[in-house]
């Protein structure tokens, strides 16, 4: 969950399962919510707290099992965003009103949409606190709080905002001003930053940068354009088979890449980007801009902070294969919130949910969890308007490749799936 709403993660949906599956002619069992209420239980058989892309695709799956009346997903926002497509709204070829639909459209017809949100849980006595102190039990509990943003973290954030040339495709609040910024370049500096924390699409930073350098090249800005990808990590992406494409494409684009750089400060009113020298703790450098792309540091939502069922690091606690918490077996994870050794991306929720839905069912029949999530995600990493490289990989950063083809290579194929196709199967397939 989000303060700016549901937000779903990065990336596609996997097109070798989501194109498959039986369930997206069930979409009639869906209806619109035309209102919610705090609680109208005090207990559920299966209780989901989050309502982005793996609370809402396992309510859809809770409900088949154990019947619409004995399941409530848990999300105060009114609205539901469908987030990988801010990357293309950022670089001005999509509108933000097309990520958007009410919460209530895509919670499942039957399921208890509970508008409030989550202050405390207590699986020892398998319950969780809400606002007003409201308390709910459950007999089996579903965790997918997604991730938060912190834009605080950085000193002269979010009130940098206010100011003109910078921009931030991860909130509804701030992703058209990175149109704007793009726009309005005329020269200089045109950084783009990635954070020293876990963040949800780790290729969601370079997107926009390659959406830039191709529409100031369209334009006849590029070369007053000098591009900085200043990023936290020491390697441009985390598997060698897409990283040396990247380079490939960063080497012919004329961009730089400064490693181990960290955003600590925006001066906005100067137009001024302070980095830390991760390499040289408490050494920084200031960078002027005439335009900034800055991607958040995030976390684990407060609520899962210091947590029985989160980690010492905040985030919840699961098993890597079956995600069932590794204390609570009645207890289970999905999506940004969990400890996964994997990327954040809602490729990885398609294939968690359908792994997670097998647990659960042997679990209810006091049986032993067989089956195994093995990592997979995806990152369509867009390089122009009409270009994705499609990486897909598994917990060892190896390639997990869906076509037959070399998907390392600019595409557009990939480009038209990314943009037209996955916003179809996130909302008619893996939703529901």
């Amino acid at each position: 969950m989000s303060a700016i709403g549901v937000v779903s993660s990065c990336s596609c949906l996997h097109p070798g399962i989501w194109l498959l599956k039986s369930g997206m002619h069930k979409m009639s069992s869906f209806g619109l919510h035309t209102a919610a209420r705090c609680a109208a239980k005090d207990y559920y058989e299966v209780l989901v707290l989050g309502g982005g892309a793996g609370g809402i695709a396992m309510s859809a799956r809770m409900k088949r099992k154990v019947g619409a009346g004995n399941v409530a997903v848990v999300e105060p926002s009114k609205t539901h965003y469908y987030q990988p497509l801010w990357t293309l709204v950022g670089g001005g070829a999509k509108q933000l009103v097309a990520s958007a639909r009410p919460t209530g459209s895509v919670v499942p017809k039957g399921v208890e949409w509970v508008k409030s949100r989550v202050t405390a849980l207590d699986p020892d006595k398998n319950c969780v606190w809400l606002e007003n102190d409201i308390k709910v039990s459950y007999k089996y509990l579903i965790i997918a709080l997604g991730i938060s943003l912190h834009y605080e973290k950085i000193k002269g954030l979010p009130e940098g905002f206010d100011h003109p040339k910078i921009g931030s495709n991860y909130s509804v609040h701030t992703v058209e001003k990175t149109w704007k910024a793009i726009q309005d370049f005329k020269e200089g500096n045109a950084i783009f930053t990635f954070p020293n924390t876990p963040v949800k699409c780790a290729g969601a930073p370079q997107k926009i940068m390659y959406l830039s350098d191709a529409y100031w090249r369209k334009t006849g800005k590029r070369s007053k354009a000098n591009i900085m990808f200043n990023t936290s990590l020491g390697a441009i992406f985390a598997v060698k088979k897409y990283a040396d494409a990247l380079l490939e494409v960063i080497k012919e684009r004329n961009i730089a890449v400064n490693y181990k750089r960290n955003l600590v400060e925006v001066r906005a009113d100067r137009q001024e980007a302070v980095f830390e020298n991760l390499d040289k703790p408490g050494e920084t450098e200031v960078h002027q801009y005439g335009m900034l792309h800055v991607t958040p540091p995030m976390g684990p939502p407060a609520v899962l902070i210091n947590s029985p069922v989160s980690d010492a690091t905040g985030w919840v606690d699961v098993d890597k294969e079956t995600l069932q918490h590794k204390k609570y077996p009645n207890v289970f994870g999905i999506g940004d919130c969990t400890n996964l050794p994997t990327s954040k991306t809602a490729a990885a929720v398609a294939a968690q949910s359908g792994v997670l839905d097998k647990t659960i069912s042997l679990v209810m029949k006091n049986q032993l969890p067989a089956k195994k999530y093995d990592g997979y995600t995806s990152c369509p990493l867009v390089t122009g308007y009409n270009k994705v490289i499609l990486a897909e990989f598994d917990y060892n950063a190896q390639p997990l490749e869906t076509f037959p083809i070399d998907q390392s290579k600019e595409r557009v194929t990939m480009y038209h799936m990314k943009a037209d196709m996955m916003p179809l199967l996130y909302w008619n397939a893996l939703l529901k």
